[in-house]
């Protein structure tokens, strides 16, 4: 009856809420695991979104931005606060020269989303190119960083199995982030996406050299989004596992009575994006609004905008196996297609043979 072997999702992601008290520095805990990727938001004020993870460092403008094409250390977290140091339960933030409003302003509140990867960095040569990574073959995670040669190649993501998400960032230069997905049109592998715009899909050979991931690389064209010559590059790989992860496609129907979306699990986080239209990119997640039936309340990954608490029609209910869209905003589920990523708060049914229930 075993449906997955991660009975405790919790044990490779988790999301923190937290209210800020201007303390500084400020440990931030509960995660239940040393996380090696960290990206932080805060609630209510236009903050930009950092990003850090355990291969490139933490530090002094060490962060990336969801929201921003800057380059490495390009949102000024020596100004506004970085996180210092990824610790056993979650991380240590620290005041930039002017205050640490990234991540414990007094009075503001904070999400922060953490992934396990292996805590440890390894060389890896299954590609062309010899990639430093952080791999978590039981949830599916990676966390890889290359130097780019402007020519076809590939790169090991140390997964074992294919990819179905990839989120790409030079670290040199001011690319936009640069998104695949496995269900993203008939042929992911010439499309791509842009994380810190609202943009719907585009097509390139140059991205990916039209080739899809394997089960230990992915390509890289001769595009300075994801290979630019002689730039520092990151990726974050994500393959999918059933009850714990799923990167998906639905199709919106503009009614309250909305798409239905089978994941297996009952949902801890889940993201999605218009691939035919310009819109956000929408988050949502169980712990800032933990009963059904939800008003939306979405953050944008694209947007340095504070979380959204007047939006209307982003109604939607995780229930056990799934996401129940019940909201009509054209954002969220016009007749058009949407790529999602989905990751559990508990699988349907584990190896302890314990079916999960809805909230």
């Amino acid at each position: 009856m075993a449906y997955t072997t991660i009975n405790k999702s919790g044990d490779y992601f988790n999301t923190i809420t937290y209210s800020g008290d201007g303390t500084s520095p400020k440990s931030i805990t509960g995660f239940n695991f040393q996380p090696d990727l960290v990206w932080t938001k805060t609630r209510t004020y236009g903050n930009n979104h950092t990003l850090f993870d355990n291969v490139r460092g933490a530090g002094s403008n060490k962060e990336l931005s969801s929201n921003s094409s800057s380059s490495e250390g390009g949102v000024a977290t020596g100004t506004y606060g970085y996180l210092s140091s990824f610790d056993t339960d979650g991380f240590t933030a620290t005041s930039g020269s002017s205050g640490i409003n990234y991540f414990n302003s007094s009075g503001d509140t904070y999400v922060n989303w953490g992934w396990l990867a292996s805590n440890t960095t390894a060389s890896n040569t299954d590609g062309s190119i010899t990639s430093t990574v952080s791999a978590n073959t039981s949830s599916g995670f990676s966390i890889v960083k290359y130097t780019g040669t402007g020519a076809n190649a590939t790169v090991g993501h140390g997964l074992g199995s294919a990819p179905k998400m990839i989120l790409v960032k030079n670290l040199a230069d001011a690319e936009n982030w640069t998104v695949y997905h496995g269900a993203n049109t008939s042929a992911p592998e010439t499309d791509f996406l842009a994380l810190n715009t609202t943009n719907a899909t585009s097509d390139s050979n140059t991205v990916w050299n039209d080739t899809a991931p394997t089960s230990s690389v992915f390509s890289v064209g001769s595009s300075g989004k994801t290979n630019g010559s002689g730039d520092a590059t990151i990726a974050y790989c994500f393959a999918e596992k059933t009850g714990f992860s799923k990167f998906g496609t639905y199709r919106g129907n503009v009614t309250t009575d909305n798409t239905f979306i089978y994941t297996g699990f009952a949902p801890a986080f889940w993201m999605m994006k218009n691939v035919d239209d310009p819109t956000n990119w929408m988050m949502f997640d169980s712990k800032r609004r933990a009963f059904n039936e939800t008003q939306g309340y979405p953050i944008n990954a694209n947007e340095s905008n504070a979380e959204d608490g007047g939006a209307t029609g982003y109604n939607y209910d995780f229930l056990s196996n799934g996401i129940k869209i019940r909201g009509s905003n054209n954002n969220f589920s016009k007749d058009n297609d949407y790529i999602y990523m989905a990751f559990a708060e508990a699988p349907l049914v584990g190896t302890n043979n314990v079916p999960c229930t809805a909230r």
